[in-house]
């Protein structure tokens, strides 16, 4: 089988096209692979064909929606860009949107919260709606809503044998629901049927604290103790020199968190009061505000470098919160991060044999980080995040998978606890034997 074989409406780029570089690039830094082939596909009548394609030629195949994972390229192989599958198609009656893998976070809240409506994404606006949503999706509404497959109504899937499936609760069942936390092991979706939620006011915005044990540990008891209308994210960060910090605390902890209520507007200036209480702000910018504005304006230039680990603690208390702040000054990356994100509420409602994701009595998921400046500084800040995080989890817990990097097989076990990863691995014989859709976090079929 030879390229004259792949015929498609969208585009094929290869390494002599003049778009090439651009059309291989990821986010992320220090990556630089060369695939053979990078195709664009216009349709899921592209997708199967390049589907086929692979399965034909014995390539190795990627799939990108938003280009956020290292997953998304590889070296000699072929990359299916989805993001020219980025409709939106919103029935507001029925309070459903049909949305193509390839939109953004940031595009669809935009044209959602122009007709009052919302679906929980992630923290980056530039996020494909492919990749966070098959992952399991944990965001500043999953108190409120839960994860952004909790919103799942049905997806179409071109599967490991060409085929394009309409899966739902009623149309191959197990198959709806390994995608629903799974990764792309199942297959390619070419769109998602979301339910849509009314959006009610909303307060919130960046709040900077000290970054102090005590601060740490009341911010998370706080956002333990809120209602369910706040979800929050906690960012304990080397401070890098910006101008609303104190020099003095330049380089050293401080909390940057990010708080959204979705509901009345004075019960949530309210609750933000007792955030705001812990410490003197450095920066306060919680408001009533668009809550298209979560995502901030993306920098096209930013691609960090780093490596990161993901983790579930039970809590983040005061012995907890010295642990993390000793760790951070202990770091000379540039910067060190702890994210610290409560759970609770409409995400831990779901049965966990409900999805794939299974993590639902989860209290607290906690991502450790270091950002350096090139790939050949990476051995030391790997082995920070790992001492760090073994420091915080002595005994395995589990794992977020769309948080996951080079971990190894015994950390992707993690993430797929108790009857879940048999399962899957039970559905990927079905609908994937060769493991064709190899180049993820991977349930091998074997």
């Amino acid at each position: 089988m030879t390229t004259d074989q792949l015929t498609v409406a969208g585009t094929v780029i290869g390494p002599d096209d003049p778009t090439y570089d651009a059309a291989r690039a990821v986010f992320l830094g220090g990556v630089d692979k060369r695939p053979a082939l990078v195709v664009r596909a216009a349709g899921a009548a592209d997708v199967a064909a390049v589907v086929a394609y692979a399965r034909g030629t014995g390539m190795d195949l990627a799939v990108r929606s938003g280009g956020h994972t290292a997953f998304a390229t590889n070296d000699g192989g072929i990359v299916l860009d989805l993001g020219d599958l980025d409709a939106i198609d919103i029935d507001t009656e029925a309070r459903t949107a049909w949305i193509g893998p390839g939109a953004t976070a940031a595009a669809v809240t935009s044209a959602l919260v122009a007709r009052g409506l919302v679906i929980g994404f992630g923290d980056t606006g530039s996020v494909g709606v492919g990749g966070i949503t098959l992952g399991g999706g944990v965001g500043y509404l999953v108190r409120k809503h839960g994860l952004t497959v909790d919103s799942l109504l049905a997806a179409d899937i071109v599967t490991a044998d060409g085929v394009l499936r309409r899966v739902d609760a009623g149309h191959e069942p197990d198959l709806f629901w390994a995608i629903r936390g799974g990764g792309g092991n199942f297959g390619v979706a070419t769109r998602f049927l979301f339910r849509l939620h009314d959006l009610p006011p909303v307060v919130g915005g960046l709040l900077a604290l000290p970054g102090t044990p005590d601060v740490i540990a009341g911010f998370v008891a706080a956002a333990q103790a809120a209602p369910e209308e706040l979800s929050t994210i906690a960012n304990v960060i080397t401070a890098p020199p910006l101008p609303f910090l104190p020099p003095a605390v330049y380089g050293k902890p401080v909390l940057m968190a990010e708080l959204v209520h979705v509901g009345d507007e004075a019960d949530g200036q309210r609750v933000l009061d007792g955030f705001r209480a812990l410490a003197t702000p450095y920066l306060d910018m919680t408001r009533h505000m668009p809550y298209s504005e979560i995502y901030p304006p993306d920098d096209p230039d930013y691609h960090p470098i780093s490596v990161a680990r993901t983790l579930f603690v039970d809590d983040v208390d005061l012995p907890m919160a010295r642990t993390i702040v000793a760790h951070l000054e202990a770091s000379d990356a540039a910067p060190a991060i702890a994210q610290i994100r409560v759970l609770g509420g409409a995400m831990a409602r779901v049965p966990a044999d409900a999805t794939a994701f299974a993590h639902r009595a989860q209290r607290v998921m906690v991502n450790v980080a270091a950002v350096f400046a090139a790939t050949e500084d990476a051995p030391p800040h790997l082995a920070w995040v790992e001492a760090f995080k073994d420091a915080l989890q002595p005994v395995a817990t589990g794992a977020y998978v769309n948080f996951l990097g080079e971990d190894g097989p015994d950390r992707l076990r993690e993430a797929y606890p108790h009857g879940t990863w048999s399962r899957l691995r039970e559905i990927k014989r079905r609908y994937d034997p060769t493991n064709l859709f190899r180049g993820n976090q991977n349930v091998s079929p074997g």
